[in-house]
């Protein structure tokens, strides 16, 4: 037994959801194809040539797979992702730890996002009754031994979650698609938690991390999306592609030609290829050097676009519609041709 005193959580008192202000409504969610600011031209032309990639994955059953920060859900995008989801486009949404509270907190009352410094002053912030609910979720998903993402998704799809239809959780889980939770233990407003389980919460998402280790092991000609995560994005790829490439070596396979995407707000180099020196802060910036430039290195590409998520997500939903028209385009006037020359 440790000798440290350790907080004890029956101490705290709880309060229900309907008494926090909230900062986020679903107002703030924007209905598929309402947000059409454009990038600039070279943007716009990158996020083309990346949704290029993404459909011709979806040809070659390869993967195409989307790391985001919890600011994503809250830039309101969630039609744009479920959209893509349902059309073949995403085959894995991966999360941090606070993307499925978010998730969960729009699906059940239709609000979320709490301000920081009003509530801890009062030593009330993160401490809300229904949002613990997901330690039960993770405490039941440690005993299946499913992930935390599939299992978040699961309740609210089959739940009474009066706005469950922009949960991208309930969405992945109704489509089969694979949605993982990347948690850090102390993170998230859940741990402060009396009903929070270190083992549940770790095991849950750990079974996430395997999952996601074993979508990265189809990323051969696939694409990687990373939509503002400095930091969980780039190091769990890192170890679940070292994972990968250690597998696919002994089956003498190769994963190191697939597309990177970067949407964050950091101005960048033109040329991402080579990392910044480390004389640069911008050296710790772990997207550029481990998404961009490492892990891509030799047959890879990696892409950057600047941008806000109200801007970069529908700027990619966009481009991925006009290449599949184009698409469709050029096979009508293909068959033309052919019905022509046959005649």
């Amino acid at each position: 037994m440790t000798p440290y005193p350790k907080f004890d959580r029956s101490r705290l008192v709880l309060k229900p959801l309907n008494e926090r202000a909230h900062d986020l409504d679903l107002s703030a969610v924007a209905p598929l194809g309402a947000l059409t600011e454009k990038l600039e031209a070279a943007s716009e032309a990158k996020m083309e040539r990346v949704a290029r990639r993404m459909i011709q994955a979806r040809e070659s059953s390869a993967a195409s797979m989307l790391m985001m920060g919890a600011h994503v859900l809250r830039a309101g995008v969630q039609r744009y992702l479920i959209d893509l989801m349902e059309r073949g486009l995403l085959t894995h949404i991966a999360m941090n730890g606070a993307g499925p509270i978010h998730d969960f907190e729009l699906a059940l009352v239709g609000a979320t996002t709490e301000s920081v410094a009003r509530y801890i002053r009062t030593g009330e912030f993160g401490l809300w009754r229904e949002t613990g609910r997901i330690n039960e979720i993770a405490a039941k998903a440690a005993e299946e031994g499913v992930g935390l993402g599939e299992a978040v998704g699961r309740e609210i799809a089959e739940g009474a979650y009066p706005h469950k239809e922009i949960s991208v959780l309930a969405a992945a889980y109704r489509l089969g698609v694979p949605a993982t939770v990347h948690i850090g233990v102390g993170y998230d407003i859940i741990h402060e938690h009396p009903n929070a389980d270190g083992a549940a919460l770790g095991a849950s998402s750990y079974a996430d991390f395997l999952i996601a280790a074993r979508s990265v092991e189809n990323l051969e000609g696939g694409a990687l999306l990373n939509f503002g995560t400095a930091v969980m994005g780039p190091e769990v790829f890192l170890k679940a592609l070292a994972m990968a490439r250690n597998a696919a070596a002994q089956e003498n396979r190769r994963i190191e030609r697939f597309t990177t995407l970067v949407c964050d707000l950091l101005p960048l180099e033109e040329d991402v290829s080579s990392e910044a020196p480390k004389s640069d802060p911008r050296y710790y910036f772990r997207p550029w050097k481990t998404l961009l430039s490492r892990t891509v290195a030799g047959r890879g590409e990696g892409v950057y676009v600047q941008g806000g998520h109200r801007r970069t997500l529908p700027a990619l939903w966009r481009a991925v519609g006009s290449v599949e028209k184009m698409n469709a385009l050029g096979a009508k006037a293909s068959n033309i041709t052919e019905s022509g020359e046959t005649a």
